[in-house]
């Protein structure tokens, strides 16, 4: 008699569930960010000011540090040969959480309510606040249909071979959230109740809402190959740029951070009208020509 308790080694039995613990560990790391950002948010005291200010770009540093677990978790997966559905799901239902709700909730909280507040709002906005939930929920529901979408793609045939997001990722979306609002922080020395910038934001999470569920490509940057070998003068730059953003980190920070995430943003729309070489300078990846046979 068959032991009923071991697995069954049939042609019909369903694979063994693979659960890689570094990588979906760092995943965990993802997601905890998250929820201590929203803690945060949650927490702070608008009537304060000094910590509500503080505890607010303590929300935002986890949004950016989620965002750099979210970009090691998938690459050791991939260095080391542990990629599983189950981690597919768990690094997108983490990544609906720290870059679709913790950013809307965010902005909502810093500046849509009082965009749109019944005495301090907004010209003929004054008094909906509706709208201000409206736009957080826009950016939210957007970047789940992006995960979704991105989850329901993964099983399909690449033309780009992988080498390419279908519309902005949404932790570089929330990326752009989080870095802007810091660096505008940074422009009104940390004042939450004077102050245009606070209008730029909702503008922007509407943007980056059509952004990541439209067609636009962004590389993603996945066989970038460390080993690849590189010019002097392009080996140069990199190590000056470094060395000059670690001796000024502080005062550099709000600024290089913005640049770099709305830098992506752009190149979406600047890429397709790029050389070929450049294109591979930038991305050190081969570009493939497009197939004319049927995908």
């Amino acid at each position: 008699m068959a032991d009923a308790t071991k697995p069954s080694s049939s042609p019909g039995a369903e694979p063994p569930l693979r659960i890689y613990f570094f990588p979906n560990l760092l995943t965990a790391g993802n997601l905890f960010c998250g929820f201590l950002a929203l803690t945060k948010i949650v927490e702070a005291d608008p009537s304060n000011s000094e910590t509500f200010g503080k505890m607010i770009t303590q929300a935002l540093f986890l949004i950016l540090l989620a965002c750099i677990f979210d970009l090691l978790d998938g690459r050791v997966a991939r260095w080391g040969g542990y990629e599983s559905p189950f981690g597919a799901q768990f690094d997108s239902l983490a990544d609906v959480v720290s870059f679709g709700v913790v950013p809307a909730f965010l902005v909502h909280r810093v500046v849509l309510r009082e965009v749109f507040d019944p005495l301090d709002g907004l010209g003929p906005f004054k008094g909906y606040p509706e709208i201000g939930w409206f736009i957080a929920s826009v950016f939210l529901i957007c970047g789940a249909l992006r995960l979704a979408r991105f989850n329901c793609m993964a099983n399909q045939p690449d033309p780009s071979g992988g080498k390419d997001f279908l519309g902005c990722p949404i932790p570089m979306a929330a990326g752009a959230v989080a870095s802007i609002t810091l660096f505008l922080i940074w422009l009104e020395e940390k004042s939450f109740a004077k102050g245009n910038w606070r209008y730029v934001l909702p503008l922007l999470m509407l943007f980056l809402s059509f952004l990541m569920v439209s067609k636009v490509r962004y590389p993603t940057f996945k066989k970038f190959d460390w080993r690849t070998q590189g010019k002097l003068v392009k080996l140069l730059i990199g190590a000056l740029i470094i060395g000059l953003f670690i001796m000024a980190w502080e005062k550099l920070m709000p600024l290089v951070l913005p640049a770099l995430f709305l830098g992506y943003l752009i190149y979406g729309f600047v890429r397709p009208y790029l050389s070929r070489q450049t294109r591979r300078d930038i991305e050190e990846e081969e570009i493939e020509e497009p197939s004319s046979g049927p995908r």
